[in-house]
């Protein structure tokens, strides 16, 4: 059985000036979390609203293993959509917190 290399991928990570700021900041717990986070987001989507450029679309280049490239364009296929339109989907669920990711 080969044996699996664990990455860690903060190992090298150099933060610029500004992130190590924020970094420092809740090191210091100067960051707490909001007491009504559902009226924060209220207030946020009333704010984008006011920003109709945010809705246009931008032309993105991402790197994907091959083999998860093929189970999105089959999955899309299957639901007759492309799967580009899929993987929008995905980050729009993602974004609005309709899905999680666990890592």
């Amino acid at each position: 059985m080969k044996k699996v290399k664990k990455i860690d991928p903060f190992k090298n990570l150099v933060l610029d000036k500004y992130e190590r700021e924020i970094e420092e900041a809740l090191e210091r717990e100067e960051y707490v979390p909001v007491e009504n986070p559902d009226e924060i987001n209220k207030m946020l989507d009333e704010a984008a609203k006011n920003y109709p450029e945010l809705d246009d679309s931008k032309s993105i280049t991402l790197r994907v293993k091959k083999k998860n490239l093929i189970k999105i364009k089959a999955k899309a296929a299957r639901s007759k959509i492309p799967y580009q339109t899929l993987i929008n989907l995905l980050i729009n669920n993602y974004t609005d917190g309709k899905s999680r990711l666990v890592i």
